[in-house]
This record gives structure tokens, sequence and C-alpha cells, in this order.
């Protein structure tokens, strides 16, 4: 009987290791760049300090919306803003791929926001709803898809975002850059503010730059963030990312890998 009976804890014992190694992420020992997008959204989802970040940063857009208010000017005045991690929240889209040990993928992504399930950046539709009441005009700047058009004004309305419509939402046409779209709303427009969590948000400066341009850029810029630039936390996904693989998007894991290692500084 007792060895019938530690026969039995151990094929539970076994069962329930099996059980167990069933529902862990199939990336445990994955690259640094998969397992970084596990932890990176775990900060994005758990961390009282990315809130505090983010009601920090649309504290300060409150009060350059009360200073830019009380300026005459002879154009409307508006605010620029990107979508992703700026308003939207899409921590959850990147958990899912690098459970399945997996980065971007299209397909997966637009899967996600044909659902319009993304939760609001802690701040963000108090903010533009705020800066809508005293005149301000909301155009959103995107490098979203034409296909995610429905979807995405679905997300934004759902929060009441103001002038969530067709009329201001500026899809991405034919290339990433947003400039051009940037200055089609300038022209008939003042701008007060950009809001953004990707340097590329704020101006042509910052497109498609390396790590060095970028961090030299932002030097020469210092000025401006915290004044016509609000950025936003984002430690997920971004040209700081891209520009560390020189925007090579196809690069095997192994290659990235060995980049990020490369790149970090140790003692």
């Amino acid at each position: 009987m007792k060895h019938f009976r530690l026969a039995l804890i151990t094929v539970a014992i076994l069962a329930a290791g099996k059980a167990n190694a069933q529902q862990a992420p199939v990336n445990a020992g994955n690259t640094m760049d998969i397992n970084g997008k596990l932890w990176a959204s775990l900060w994005q989802q758990k961390a009282a300090e990315y809130r505090a970040l983010c009601f920090q940063a649309y504290n300060i857009a409150h009060l350059r919306v009360d200073q830019a208010v009380l300026k005459h000017s002879t154009k409307s005045k508006v605010i620029i803003t990107d979508i992703d991690e700026t308003l939207l929240d899409n921590s959850p889209n990147a958990v899912s791929q690098a459970m399945q040990g997996k980065n971007y993928e299209q397909a997966a992504w637009l899967n996600w926001t044909s659902k319009a399930a993304a939760d609001t950046v802690p701040g963000a539709p108090s903010f533009l709803k705020y800066a809508a009441k005293k005149g301000i005009t909301i155009y959103y700047i995107t490098n979203r898809s034409e296909a995610e058009r429905t979807s995405t004004l679905k997300n934004l309305q759902k929060y009441g975002f103001p002038n969530a419509d067709d009329a201001h939402l500026l899809l991405r046409a034919n290339t990433s850059s947003k400039e051009d779209r940037r200055q089609q709303v300038m022209k008939d427009h003042e701008v007060i503010m950009l809001l953004g969590d990707n340097l590329a948000d704020f101006s042509a400066l910052f497109d498609h730059k390396t790590v060095a341009e970028r961090l030299q850029n932002t030097e020469a810029e210092a000025a401006k963030f915290g004044d016509k630039f609000i950025i936003l936390p984002n430690a997920d996904y971004g040209d700081w990312e891209s520009s560390l693989y020189d925007y090579k998007y196809n690069l095997t894991p192994e290659q990235k890998e060995l980049i990020l290692r490369r790149a970090l500084r140790g003692e």
C-alpha cells in the first residue's frame, strides 16, 4: 500500500508539472526582444510610476493649453496627437504576441485593432476633452492604415475623444513619416501642441534617424519638450528600438539578440 501511495503521488506531481508547462509562456527561453516586450508591458499595465508619468505629461499639457488660449491668433488653435500609446493602450496585443514567442505581426495587429478594445492611456481622455472645451480642435495623425479607420474611430468614440471623425483622422498613406500630414494641418491652423510617444510624432528631424542622431537632435530640441512637445512613455516599441536595428525589420531573433547585447553598457 505504501508503494502504491508513493506511485500515485509521483504520477500526480508529473501531471501537475505537465499542466503547468502547457500553461507557461512558450517564450520562456526566448530572446531579449521577446522577453523585453513582456517586461515592458508588465510595467505599462501594473506600475504606478507609468501612470504617474502619463499624468505628469497631461498635467503639463493642461498648463500649456491655459497659456495658449490667452494668446490671440488669426488662425484656429489645434492640437495634433498620435494615437497608439499616446491615447490608446495596446499592451494586451504585445503580451499576447510575446506569450506565443512572437514580436509584432501585422495580421495579429489588425485583428487586435478591429476589436476596438484598447483602453486609454491615463489622463488622455480628460485632457483632450478639457482642450476641446477651451475651443481647441483635435487632429489625430496616426500610422494606422485605412483598413483600420472604422475600428479606430469606434475605439476613440467609445471614450468620448473630441473630433473623433473622418475629417480629423489622418491615417498613413504612402509613407510612415507624419511630416506631410502635419504640414497639411499647419497650413490653415495654429498648432499649439503635439502629443506622442515617439519622437517622429513631433518633427521630421527625428524621421528614420540613427541612435546617435536621435540623441543629438533631442539635445538640440530640448527646450520644446514640456512646451510644444508633450511626450508619453513607451518602453515597448518605437523608433528607439528600430534605430538599434538600423530599421532592418527582417532580422532574425538571433541577429536582434546580438545587436541588443552589444548595445548594452555595463560596469
